[in-house]
């Protein structure tokens, strides 16, 4: 049966102020907006199998602090199109794309986890898109990424290559099993166990999509952790290395994480770029922004100052 209570708030989420769209080659990609439209832009990328509507909290203190939020669900998230094509590269050309649309000059440009290791590419080619780059807990290193839809794979095994590719042919039968607010929340916690349970039952209510049968999960089902391709974290952090913009980077300490991307602070600090900042948190999960979202709030914030 269908639940009668359909909502659910969490203390300082806040709806966006504005909503739309951005078209990339073609696919819709919702975007969200918080702060006022003429203050300077901040954009924010989220993680592999969350959507912007995660930072409703986070998003939120920024603006207040005068600045323009601007988030977008990435291909297969959120409220954004369903594609054909899921892939790290995909993701980096959809993110241009945002870019490119929402200011035609130079802006601050955040991304956690998946998102901020896209960024970090993106802009190994396209450096003049940023003012300034934060990165939240998306340095690689030579841990696996299990939010890297197209990570690393040592070995091409045949089940694996299988497998994904029969996922593809078979997504016209693929649906996420409904549930009730409280079961997907459930199901979600082993991938945010830090966080709490009210945190995640709100997340359903703007994340998942409610019919007669329950409420499910608006993530593509042709997702799925891991996958393959070409991707290295090495290359990545030579990006890295060679970053021009004030650069902001914070690492969770939490190692048993699950989602986490469980990169030391030893292993991150030669490739930091001359002038960047590097913080560690030996206490805070992989979900930093949302465990801590005052603290690294005002983080972000002391470091933008300067920009202001």
């Amino acid at each position: 049966m269908p639940e009668t209570d359909q909502t659910r708030e969490f203390p300082g989420a806040k709806a966006p102020d504005r909503t739309g769209s951005i078209d990339s080659s073609g696919l819709r990609l919702a975007l969200n907006e918080w702060g006022e439209p003429d203050a300077p832009v901040i954009a924010m990328v989220h993680g592999g199998f969350d959507f912007s509507r995660t930072f409703d909290v986070f998003a939120p203190m920024i603006a207040d602090a005068g600045w323009r939020v601007v988030a977008w669900d990435a291909r297969g998230h959120g409220d954004s199109d369903h594609a054909h094509l899921y892939g790290w590269a995909a993701d980096v050309r959809d993110h241009l794309a945002a870019i490119q649309s929402i200011s035609s000059e130079p802006i601050v440009l955040l991304g956690h986890s998946k998102g901020g290791g896209q960024l970090l590419d993106l802009l190994d080619g396209r450096p003049s898109l940023a003012r300034a780059f934060v990165n939240l807990d998306g340095l690689p290193s030579q841990f696996s990424s299990p939010d890297v839809n197209d990570r690393e794979r040592r070995r091409m095994r045949r089940a694996d290559l299988a497998s994904g590719l029969d996922r593809r042919r078979r997504r016209a039968e693929l649906t996420r099993r409904p549930d009730t607010i409280a079961g997907l929340a459930e199901r979600r916690q082993p991938m945010n166990p830090r966080l709490s349970r009210e945190w995640l039952e709100y997340l359903v209510t703007v994340g998942a999509r409610h019919d007669d049968e329950g409420w499910r999960w608006k993530i593509d089902p042709v997702l799925h952790l891991g996958g393959f391709g070409p991707w290295r974290p090495g290359w990545s952090l030579d990006h890295l290395a060679a970053l021009e913009m004030p650069f902001l980077g914070v690492l969770s300490g939490v190692q048993d994480d699950p989602m986490g991307w469980k990169s030391r602070r030893g292993d991150i600090e030669p490739f930091i770029p001359p002038g960047g900042q590097l913080e560690f948190y030996d206490d805070i999960g992989h979900f930093l922004h949302i465990e801590q979202t005052r603290s690294i709030a005002d983080l972000v914030l002391k470091f933008l100052e300067p920009l202001r």
